[in-house]
């Protein structure tokens, strides 16, 4: 099945990217992110967390080895066979979902493996299939996890119309605030996601530079991360395309 729609319409700065992944491993990539939109829907579509948890069990099964006819399983299994996709990655994303069903997160630790353990091995899953060196993975996964702590920033809004906060609760205590504050007003957190976004950007500035052609496809959604980061702070109105480009062609964050 060809994902490349799906993902256009779903996820559509690591559909951007992958204008640059190499035309034979396209097809994996896109798959990687169904995969990673599979379950990032877990929680999203289940009325509870031991729901959301049975479905990840069912994804960690997969992974671990167990057929089962779907459109993506399937797919899926073939890659993780074929080695062009990462086992113990991929499970690794599994276990950060996990962190997120339970719809709390205690301290900016838990914040830190959830958003690591999403995007930020994503990019470490999508750096492997694009044949990045070894020595640039966990570069890629701090810079994914950038991205991802922008993604929570991003959904926010949505989360907390859900009932849902997943921002650490010890820093939303350092500012007076509990996550039902959060729940009930998502203005209120603005001076937590001006330090979050400080810590993203952090993250982009320790580990960003030049990176190696096979490496950059995993890192350019970053790029817009970083344009969103910036624009919390600047109250700029549109995406850094033009860097994003740039660093696609030049091949530095």
């Amino acid at each position: 099945m060809n994902f490349a729609e799906t993902i256009r319409a779903q996820d559509f700065d690591r559909y951007l990217a992958a204008a640059f992944v190499p035309q034979p491993k396209r097809d994996t990539y896109f798959l990687l992110c169904a995969f990673n939109n599979e379950l990032a829907r877990a929680r999203a579509v289940a009325s509870q967390p031991m729901l959301a948890m049975i479905r990840l069990h069912w994804w960690r099964e997969v992974v671990e080895g167990t057929r089962r006819r779907h459109e993506i399983a399937e797919p899926l299994a073939d890659a993780l066979d074929q080695g062009t996709l990462h086992r113990e990655t991929l499970l690794g994303m599994i276990a950060a979902r996990e962190i997120e069903a339970d719809d709390e997160v205690a301290d900016s630790e838990t914040f830190r493996s959830l958003t690591a353990g999403t995007a930020g091995l994503f990019a470490e899953a999508a750096g492997r299939l694009c044949d990045a060196p070894e020595p640039c993975l966990p570069r890629l996964r701090a810079l994914g996890t950038a991205y991802g702590i922008a993604a929570q920033i991003g959904n926010l809004p949505a989360l907390a119309a859900a009932g849902r906060c997943l921002l650490p609760a010890d820093l939303l205590a350092q500012h007076g605030l509990l996550p039902e504050d959060v729940i009930a007003d998502p203005a209120r957190a603005a001076p937590v996601v001006a330090v979050l976004a400080g810590q993203a950007l952090s993250l982009i500035a320790a580990h960003g530079g030049w990176l190696s052609r096979a490496a950059m496809p995993a890192a350019l959604p970053t790029v817009l991360a970083r344009g969103d980061l910036r624009r919390i702070a600047r109250r700029r109105l549109l995406p850094d395309l033009l860097g994003f480009l740039a660093s696609g062609l030049i091949g530095r964050v």
